[in-house]
């Protein structure tokens, strides 16, 4: 038993001896560790992942394998080379390199896992309210920004640079830069809520405060840029934008638009007559489909003028834009119906007496 021993003490100690027999034994134990861990993804958490509804877990598990087997190696390249003892410089060199390649990895797997987390929300945009197919590029360009910023600090501190100085050179010019585009820097910002509330998106017919009404052409970081009814692009600050009240008109449950048309008719007239005909002008428009069938045509008696009863007739059409030429096909219509039923559209008058005629000279 003691010759055993021996032998064992003898072996360990001529082991310690060879510091390259050593870092190849740490390299083959990583290349093994290597294999379990991505056994271990293979087997064990893909059978936990399949149990979900979702295949974005699927999806962000075969991601892993090669990261983590790599790190693994990494890890254990770096310990070889500490068995090893090599010289400072080249020690230096090599360590770096090891931190360089693992910051690298890191860095396109959480680019990958970005991407496809953004594209996920994208998909369910019931669930996730702030992330929607407009405002994905900038989430993007956020998180690769954080990422790639992120990966540049760890690859300065892997060679051993002091960033402290550098961050403090940073905030200084930052705070220069900030005041000298102070309203660039609010335009962006605003871009930013805009893009995350999303108040509008492409395609919407919106007013503004000031009476621009149009269509959203494009929202940018900096500006919004829609299309009016005379085919002109009016482009507007996303900071004027939003310390503005913006009525949307494509916005609600749908894109449908109630427009009014006020009609005035004169004392006397059948008021049962006069909805009458206003309905069937409507009805007929729907029939052409000029106008939506749902919600149905109304007519409303709102007041009695000073010199007419006013009616109102309420309809419903497809799209907003369509407001001013289906408006003008409405009145058209209007004028000629009541026309035709007799019923007098009164326009104001004025009576002039004279009490005394001046005298003749």
């Amino acid at each position: 038993m003691n010759a055993i021993l021996d032998n064992i003490t003898l072996v360990v100690s001529e082991f310690r001896q060879h510091p390259y027999l050593q870092a190849i034994l740490v390299i083959l134990a990583s290349l093994i560790l290597a294999r379990i861990a991505d056994w271990f993804l293979t087997r064990v958490l893909t059978r936990l992942t399949r149990k979900t509804a979702s295949a974005i877990d699927d999806q962000a598990l075969g991601m892993l394998h090669k990261p983590i087997r790599y790190s693994v190696l990494l890890a254990g390249l770096s310990v070889a080379i500490t068995q090893v003892g090599l010289p400072e410089p080249f020690s230096f060199m090599a360590f770096g390199t090891i931190k360089t390649l693992a910051v690298v990895i890191w860095l396109l797997l959480g680019t990958r896992l970005t991407l496809l987390i953004l594209d996920w929300m994208t998909r369910h945009p019931d669930r996730f309210h702030v992330v929607q197919p407009d405002s994905k590029p900038l989430f993007e360009i956020v998180t690769k920004l954080l990422i790639f910023g992120g990966a540049f600090y760890f690859l300065l501190i892997s060679w051993g640079v002091n960033v402290t100085a550098w961050l403090a050179s940073a905030g200084i010019v930052g705070i220069a830069v900030g005041f000298a585009a102070k309203d660039t820097l609010a335009n962006l910002f605003a871009g930013v809520f805009i893009l995350a509330d999303a108040p509008y998106k492409i395609g919407d017919f919106i007013v503004l405060d000031g009476g621009e009404r149009g269509q959203v052409s494009r929202i940018g970081l900096r500006s919004t840029r829609m299309l009016t009814r005379d085919d002109v692009e009016v482009t507007i600050p996303n900071a004027t934008i939003a310390n503005s009240k913006i009525l949307n008109e494509s916005g609600g449950p749908y894109v449908k638009y109630r427009n009014r048309v006020a009609v005035g008719v004169a004392y006397g007239s059948d008021v049962d007559q006069v909805r009458e005909v206003l309905l069937e002008v409507a009805a007929a428009a729907v029939e052409e489909g000029h106008l939506a069938p749902h919600p149905e045509p109304r007519v409303r008696f709102r007041e009695f003028g000073d010199s007419a009863l006013l009616f109102e007739l309420l309809y419903w059409i497809e799209k907003p834009e369509t407001r001013g030429l289906i408006q003008d096909h409405i009145n058209t219509a209007i004028y000629k119906a009541l026309a035709r039923a007799n019923i007098a559209i009164p326009f104001p008058q004025r009576d002039l007496y004279i009490k005394q005629m001046p005298k003749q000279e």
